[in-house]
């Protein structure tokens, strides 16, 4: 009975930390850089791996990096300042104060994937290896990053009573949620279906779709993505602007897993495919 009782206490709810820095030294670290840092490296050494596999030198990726990720933290900051300008009016320095958490997704993706063509252009990289390469590496990335959100205590849920519910400070409950202790944890619920999109990339969608050109397997990471980023937005309660009642980031997600869904179609159409040796089974 007390080991019934002990299993119930700790399943009843997670708890969320107490602070988003690391004091090391004189040093602090904010909790939300360093998940966002591992999540670059993981990033890198997963599409080294996938680059190498299309004949390409791994190093390459490195250069690629270099241009892509600045570009990609500016775009996600400035996606997340223009969609939710009203939190910065008459405060617009603090636009950039990245470390207190504010990326958007879409921002970092298009930020990331122009400074990736600028540098595959001017290197003569292969796009559409590149875009194969990045494919389940940038989900990767997400999951990782995404757990800055927990440390920051943003971006959860509705309050529920579920045995995984994620227990939030008063000082980050929105108005109206005062009285709610426990929230979804829709960080988690996001980093899970990351790396749910990382398998099907890397092992589903070349068994389910053949003939997808290499280029294209970018698209299916965007469409599996709006699928799991739609119902999730979905159960989020932080302020968003919203048109026609209904959240921004909804109406994106709806827009931008069409467009992907297109090019899947378009990528997959011809039965010709680019020579690819054993790059299907590399992880």
């Amino acid at each position: 009975m007390m080991t019934l009782s002990i299993s119930s206490a700790l399943l009843s709810s997670i708890p969320s930390p107490s602070s988003g820095v690391l004091d090391i030294g004189p040093i602090p670290l904010r909790a939300y850089g360093i998940c966002i840092g591992l999540g670059v490296i993981a990033a890198v050494l997963l599409s080294q791996r996938r680059w190498a596999s299309c004949g390409h030198d791994p190093d390459d990726i490195a250069t690629v990096a270099t241009w892509a990720v600045p570009a990609g933290v500016v775009g996600g900051r400035l996606y997340h300042v223009i969609t939710d300008n009203q939190r910065f009016r008459g405060q617009w320095l603090d636009a950039f104060k990245i470390w207190e958490g504010g990326l958007g997704v879409w921002g970092a993706v298009a930020g990331g994937a122009v400074g990736a063509y600028v540098v595959a252009k001017r290197r003569g990289y292969d796009l559409g290896d590149l875009f194969y390469a990045t494919a389940p590496a940038i989900p990767l990335a997400q999951a990782i990053g995404r757990f800055g959100n927990y440390f920051n205590q943003e971006l959860f849920g509705r309050p529920t009573d579920v045995p995984w519910a994620l227990e939030i400070d008063p000082a980050h409950r929105p108005t109206g949620y005062e009285a709610f202790e426990t929230f979804h944890p829709t960080f988690l619920y996001e980093a899970l279906w990351n790396l749910a999109v990382v398998a099907a990339v890397i092992w589903v969608v070349p068994r389910v779709l053949p003939n997808l050109r290499r280029g294209f397997h970018f698209a299916a990471y965007v469409f599996l993505y709006t699928i799991g980023r739609l119902w999730i937005e979905l159960m989020r309660i932080d302020s968003a602007n919203k048109v026609l009642g209904v959240r921004l980031n909804v109406w994106t997600s709806i827009i931008v897993g069409s467009v992907a869904a297109g090019l899947i179609w378009y990528g997959n159409r011809s039965r010709s495919r680019q020579p690819e040796a054993s790059a299907e089974s590399v992880t």
